[in-house]
């Protein structure tokens, strides 16, 4: 079930970066602009974010598996759609579903995790996810580069499209519903807009959410910043660019892994704390090193790996954790976590830039309020609203 789940959980990176490199043929197949062909990865997005904002708090209400097999058939048929699009106006539309159908199969993912797991145990296995979700982002590009001369573009989306069939399947075979019919909440706007203030009301869990969601908000900058950075400011060339992310990429994989053999010899929030401290120092490291040091790439390349590292012992801590907070309304909580990461996401890629000063001073204050709301919102006493109780039938 964790095999199928991590699917789930990487087809956003999958979806994302598998056709980026038939970008240009895809331009010229559809006769269409490059702003034009940008909007279907903005769309998509877009679409993930929405999707987990509509479906984790339904799935409150109407169970897991349900709506994870209408989100999985749904993601199956958008591929298919995006492989025939006549248009790039039909493309945008097919990528909007898609990235609907994708939210569903992330928030719904981890509401599963939740409705099994407490505590450590939930730790180690969000860190799990975070090990094989790692992989995507590193495979996907080189993956869509190699299959885009035999099977060009369409081809990568009919790719996507048997992705979403084995994500059918997956679901199918080994996951089941997960959410009793006696911990289900009301129906309704109501009650949906009760749950997201049983969520919002509890300070321990918007703690842990702001520091999820801004230390992806870290991560991101790099992502979005460094192809930039490394190339144009650094001086290395695309393919030791490349290599480059490859390798960073491996950081984040080995900070996961060392985050998972740790969890039960510490607490979880032990180990946030360090991912979070460690995020913190390399974004102060990395921002002085930029405007006062010059950008050496002997000193600034070592300091960018410290960054998915740190990120690999705070992802799967603080999901653990916020959801630990809401159990009771998981879907809810889970959606809103989503809904943010995707949204500071499309916030800090501009906001970084293409320059070393940008990319580290976003790192830095991502950093930096993901360490003020872990150090202060989660140690604060249980409000009133913490204390209510989510929707019920």
């Amino acid at each position: 079930m964790l095999l199928a789940l991590a699917l789930l959980s990487a087809i956003a990176p999958l979806a994302t970066d598998m056709y980026l490199p038939g970008l240009p043929a895809l331009a010229d197949d559809l006769g269409t602009s490059t702003s034009s062909v940008q909007l279907t990865l903005t769309t998509f997005m877009a679409g993930l974010g929405v999707g987990q904002l509509i479906v984790g708090p339904l799935s409150d209400g109407w169970g897991r598996r349900r709506l994870l097999l209408g989100g999985t058939v749904v993601f199956a048929i958008s591929g298919l759609l995006c492989a025939i699009a006549p248009s790039v106006e039909a493309l945008v539309a097919a990528r909007l579903l898609q990235g609907l159908s994708g939210g569903a199969a992330i928030v719904l993912a981890r509401a599963v995790i939740t409705d099994r797991t407490t505590g450590d145990l939930a730790a180690k296995l969000f860190s799990m996810l975070m090990i094989i979700g790692s992989v995507a982002p590193v495979l996907a590009p080189v993956l869509g580069g190699a299959l885009l001369g035999p099977i060009g573009w369409r081809g990568i989306f009919w790719v996507l499209t048997g992705t979403g069939i084995l994500m059918v399947v997956a679901v199918l075979a080994v996951v089941p519903e997960t959410l009793a019919p006696e911990r289900r909440h009301g129906g309704g706007l109501a009650a949906h807009a009760h749950n997201l203030r049983y969520v919002l009301g509890n300070r321990r869990y918007v703690g842990y959410a702001l520091t999820f969601v801004f230390g992806f908000g870290a991560l991101f900058s790099y992502i979005a910043a460094s192809p930039f950075v490394v190339q144009d400011v650094l001086g290395l060339t695309a393919g030791q660019f490349s290599i480059v992310f490859a390798v960073n990429s491996l950081g984040l994989m080995a900070g996961s892994i060392v985050n998972t053999r740790l969890i039960g010899r510490f607490h979880a929030r032990q180990m946030l704390g360090v991912g979070v401290a460690t995020l913190l120092v390399a974004g102060v490291a990395l921002t002085l090193e930029a405007t006062v040091g010059g950008a050496d790439r002997a000193v600034f390349l070592p300091l960018l790996f410290a960054v998915p590292v740190a990120i690999g012992f705070t992802m799967g801590n603080a999901t653990a954790l916020a959801q630990s907070e809401v159990r009771e309304a998981a879907g809810t909580g889970s959606a809103v976590m989503g809904a943010g990461q995707f949204g500071l996401a499309a916030l800090v890629s501009p906001l970084a830039g293409g320059s070393a000063a940008g990319m580290a001073i976003s790192i830095l204050v991502c950093a930096a309020i993901a360490a003020l709301s872990l150090f202060t919102l989660t140690q604060a006493p249980a409000s009133r609203t913490d204390e209510a109780e989510p929707a019920r039938p």
